[in-house]
């Protein structure tokens, strides 16, 4: 990968990055946050800091994987003696000789000499004696130690998402904590003197703030930490303070005032404050406004002012870095692949991310796109499961055209 000096080198003022390069910058200026400790009831969605290796074997013993009886398989088929029991966590602690038996509970400890397991209902008898009509293989419905995990062996690569499964790995294995990469902190700074908060009475020109409560969510669902900062007028000294307070974050995440009016401020004020920036505009519609910069280890996204521009900037551009932070080992969409169920055409100068749904009587992804496709239109975004990248060009992308899509993220 190119140094972050290269790659934020001069660029023509009519050129516009494409996704692709977009992607590559914001990449080369991310860095994984410090580890720390995390308990690991509190791990899950945590990314781990360092490989995870098995302290013990798993299991640790010979186990039964079934309710039975435990015997030499030499000794079947036959009559044996039931001389003891082992149960979860009270094993029989004797030797099988040759013609006896041991009841035995799923999960419990295969007695010394034993070599094999046999099934309760595979058996006949008083509880004292049992009777064996057929033979029983060696290591039959025997769990052997370190059949799942050897000790020293990898359970987790650093990287790795905790989920549910990984979560019962470490704990199988007694790591009661584990190495996670430090959350993010996140400021969420929307700007505009006609904003207004979601409950207020609105005055004539004034509209609700949406990017706000709509970036706040979709941090939560990133494994970020939220300051909600208030919104910003649109004065010099507003967007001075509050890019001031934001700018103590790791992340800093601006609506609005990218583009240039009169009243597009924060990329000048943010230079004033220390920002550099990388690069300003992209081949993206919607989203062609956005800003990207960095102070020392802070990143700062300026993403354009109309809800949906904002919501692509953020699944395209903020939600790969936030887990890169965490790290996670890509700083890219995670795209999936599907096919449109209905023509499109494309843009001729822009990669377009056109809002779709899934086709519900299709098992596979068809992505039928919305009609209402405006970067205002984020009532009509509601109804969207996925946003579909329609690349630019010319001709007419008929049904059935494969195409990649970001889902969004609705948990």
């Amino acid at each position: 990968m190119s140094s972050p000096d290269s790659l934020a080198g001069p660029r023509p003022r009519a050129t516009l990055l494409s996704i692709d390069e977009a992607s590559e910058l914001i990449a080369a200026h991310v860095t994984p946050l410090p580890a720390e400790q995390v308990a690991l009831e509190q791990a899950y969605g945590r990314y781990i800091a360092e490989d995870l290796h098995a302290a013990i074997d798993l299991p640790p013993f010979a186990a039964s994987a079934m309710d039975g009886y435990a015997v030499r398989a030499e000794d079947t088929p036959g009559r044996l003696t039931v001389v003891g029991e082992s149960s979860a966590g009270s094993p029989y602690l004797g030797e099988l000789r040759p013609g006896e038996a041991v009841a035995i509970s799923t999960g419990a400890v295969v007695p010394a000499q034993a070599d094999a397991v046999v099934p309760v209902e595979d058996v006949s008898g008083d509880g004292e004696q049992i009777e064996l009509t057929a033979p029983v293989a060696p290591a039959a419905f025997v769990r052997n130690r370190g059949s799942d995990i050897e000790r020293g062996d990898l359970i987790l690569a650093a990287g790795t998402r905790l989920g549910s499964a990984q979560i019962g790995a470490a704990a199988a294995v007694g790591l009661g904590a584990v190495s996670c990469r430090r959350r993010p902190s996140v400021a969420v700074l929307t700007t505009g003197s006609e904003l207004r908060q979601p409950g207020e009475l609105l005055a004539d020109g004034q509209i609700y703030d949406a990017n706000g409560p709509m970036m706040t969510a979709a941090l939560l669902t990133s494994g970020a930490g939220v300051e909600h900062i208030p919104a910003a007028a649109d004065t010099s000294e507003a967007h001075r303070a509050a890019l001031i307070r934001a700018l103590e974050h790791d992340v800093v995440i601006s609506s609005g005032g990218v583009s240039v009016g009169p009243h597009d401020l924060v990329r000048s004020i943010g230079s004033e404050l220390g920002v550099r920036e990388v690069f300003w505009r992209i081949a993206l519609r919607p989203g062609k406004p956005l800003a990207f910069g960095v102070r020392g280890s802070t990143l700062v996204f300026g993403l354009p002012g109309n809800p949906v521009s904002s919501l692509v900037c953020f699944e395209l551009f903020v939600r790969p870095a936030l887990l890169a932070l965490q790290g996670a080992p890509v700083v890219r969409p995670a795209w999936s692949s599907g096919v449109l169920g209905a023509a499109v055409q494309p843009q001729q100068t822009r990669d377009d991310l056109i809002r779709v749904r899934f086709d519900s009587t299709d098992r596979s992804a068809v992505l039928i796109p919305l009609k209402g496709q405006q970067s205002h239109q984020i009532a009509i975004t509601a109804q969207a499961d996925a946003l579909a990248r329609i690349p630019m060009g010319d001709a007419e992308l008929p049904a059935g055209t494969e195409v990649a899509y970001l889902p969004l993220a609705r948990s």
